[in-house]
Order: C-alpha cells, then sequence, then structure tokens
C-alpha cells in the first residue's frame, strides 16, 4: 500500500540556488546584445550609425535605443569588440532561415545509376550520355556502373577506358569524384554536378 503523499520542498535546490528559466541553451546563432556586452567601448560597423569607429559602449547603447534598435556584438573576440546596430530577432530569424536552407539542400543530394554494359554501341553510349547530362544539370549526382557479365571481365580494361571517356565528355555538366573503381562484377566512377553560378 503507497504511504502518504508527500509534497516536494518548494524552498531553495541542495546547492542553495533555484533553477533560472532564463538559463536556457543558447543556440550557434545567438549574439551578446545591449546590456550583455561588457566591454567599455566597442567598435560600430554597418549600416545606421553616423560614423564607423569605436565608441563607448554608453554611447553605442545611447544610438542603438535611438533607432529602437539592439547593439549586437557580432565580434567579441575582437578589440574592441565589434558590434552593429540592427534588428535582432530579424537577424536570428534570417541566419537560423539560411542554416535550415543549407541544411535541406545538402540533404536532397540525389544519386541516379546509369547502367552499361562493356561492349556498348556507340548510339547507345549516347542516348546514356544525354540522361546522365540531364540529370547533372538538375543536381543529381551520377554513378556510371558497368556490368561484367560472365567471361565479360576479360573487357575490365576496355570498361575503365569507357567509364573514364564517360566523364571526359560530361565535363561542362559535372565533376569525377573518383577514378573508376572495379567490385566484384561491377566497375563504376561517380560524377558530381557543377555548382552553378
Amino acid at each position: 500500500m503507497p504511504g502518504p503523499y508527500r509534497p516536494k520542498p518548494s524552498g531553495p535546490r541542495p546547492n542553495g540556488r533555484r533553477p533560472d528559466p532564463r538559463q536556457r541553451q543558447r543556440d550557434e546563432f545567438e549574439l551578446n546584445i545591449n546590456e550583455q556586452i561588457t566591454a567599455p567601448q566597442v567598435r560600430l560597423v554597418g549600416e545606421n550609425i553616423p560614423e564607423q569607429g569605436v565608441y563607448p559602449i554608453s554611447r553605442a547603447l545611447k544610438l542603438a535605443d535611438e533607432l529602437e534598435l539592439d547593439l549586437v556584438e557580432i565580434s567579441a573576440k575582437a578589440d574592441p569588440p565589434v558590434c552593429k546596430i540592427l534588428d535582432y530577432q530579424k537577424y536570428l530569424y534570417q541566419q537560423r532561415k539560411k542554416a535550415k536552407e543549407m541544411k535541406s539542400n545538402s540533404a536532397k543530394i540525389v544519386i541516379k545509376e546509369i547502367r552499361f554494359g562493356p561492349n556498348t554501341d556507340e548510339h547507345d553510349f549516347q542516348f546514356k550520355l544525354k540522361h546522365a547530362a540531364e540529370f547533372l544539370d538538375e543536381g543529381s549526382k551520377v554513378k556510371a556502373t558497368i556490368f561484367f557479365r560472365g567471361r565479360s571481365i576479360m573487357f575490365a580494361e576496355q570498361g575503365e577506358k569507357q567509364l573514364l571517356r564517360f566523364a571526359v565528355e560530361l565535363e561542362e555538366y559535372g565533376k569525377a569524384e573518383n577514378m573508376p573503381v572495379l567490385e566484384g562484377k561491377r566497375m563504376s566512377i561517380m560524377i558530381a554536378p557543377k555548382k552553378k553560378k
């Protein structure tokens, strides 16, 4: 049978401190702003200021206050620290959005495989080349693979030449990440798309 209910003590914790709800984990984009900046003077850069240069912290805070913006420490390790006057919440939103976009772009790399044999005729080779160029143009990686069936492994050297030619023909669209690699009865080469300017 359970014992009587005992409420948890609401006083200070054993170490004498109550948990501070403000002490949460900062993310990588959060910076010191306004009164969190402890340096006696700061270097102001960017727009919204009469002149770029070193200002006493009190003057820099006053300028930010007059513009109804925040004084943001963008480089704490500089001497004096480098600050900008800007809308801090907007800055955080843009930085997080940019990071999210970069993360989603890096996660979206698709690999398309093009397969052919060591004795593929010219017409078929050109047909596969055209498809590979389209895949690279849309941002996908292309893995070109030659399958050696039965005794066709004797044509491994010919297959390697074919893969290298395939990569050279696609130089306008992508760059080979490796030399042809033979694994069991297949030889492949990976071609990454060129970054668009």
